[in-house]
């Protein structure tokens, strides 16, 4: 997710579609979010790993 967050920022950057930067940064925290809580061992989702 964190991937997908930083292509969709950048392609909105350059295309200029604010729409695209502003799913970007929701894609990216969202992603971050989830890395955060799978590293202090959370399950997420039901899941306690995701591989």
């Amino acid at each position: 997710m964190i991937i997908l967050g930083i292509v969709l920022l950048v392609a909105g950057f350059l295309l200029g579609i604010p729409l695209l930067i502003t799913a970007g940064v929701i894609v990216l925290v969202i992603g971050a979010v989830l890395m955060i809580a799978g590293m202090t061992g959370h399950a997420i989702g039901g899941r306690r790993h995701y591989y």
